[in-house]
């Protein structure tokens, strides 16, 4: 019955609470898609077709996991998306790198010998196809002392890979599309790992 008093005396809070509760679900739906979309956009414009999650034969032995593989007018792209937020501090010899932000700091693996690897593993597969990595950094990620090599931005990312021509990329797809075909084959399935 106290329910039932309180909507009465206040018949503008319900209305209230789900406009503020929609508006929060909208707040966040933008804060978190933002980077997501970003990254969509970026790819949907730079590649043909896509694989995420693509697990294949490592280069020497066991598997090795590679977040997307594009198919881009250049060939094919390993792409490995950082989603750090701070100033990062990495080099081609460093061992680790470090990323500094309002909160805490901590590093990292350095990425790059992992994405060497991963390039040759695509090689083994589609040996007459150029195949390229990048270690792609989200709005958020700030280098003050050198970007390292294989290093990129969704700007960068897209200068370098984008295809302003849509007719002939039509044409450098299909040269590649046989050997696109071989790494779906290739492909292990994951839920048998």
């Amino acid at each position: 019955m106290s329910d039932l008093i309180e909507t009465q005396t206040y018949p503008w809070l319900l209305p209230l609470a789900a406009v503020a509760a929609l508006l929060l679900v909208w707040l966040l739906y933008r804060v978190l898609s933002r980077q997501g979309g970003s990254l969509d956009r970026a790819i949907a414009e730079i590649s043909f077709d896509r694989i995420e999650g693509l697990v294949i034969p490592k280069a020497d032995e066991g598997e090795i996991l590679i977040d997307y593989l594009l198919l881009t007018t250049q060939g094919l792209l390993i792409l490995e998306v950082k989603d750090v937020q701070g100033i990062v501090f990495g080099g081609d010899k460093m061992q680790d790198w470090t990323v500094i932000n309002k909160e805490r700091r901590y590093t990292f693996s350095n990425p790059q010998p992992a994405l060497y690897d991963r390039i040759a593993a695509v090689r083994q597969i589609v040996r007459q196809v150029p195949v390229a990595g990048r270690i792609l950094f989200l709005d958020g990620a700030e280098f003050t002392k050198g970007v390292p090599a294989l290093v990129c931005d969704l700007n960068e990312l897209i200068n370098e890979f984008g295809e302003p021509d849509k007719n002939a990329a039509k044409f450098k797809i299909e040269a590649f599309k046989p050997h696109w075909e071989l790494i779906r084959k290739g492909a292990l399935n994951i839920s048998t790992l």
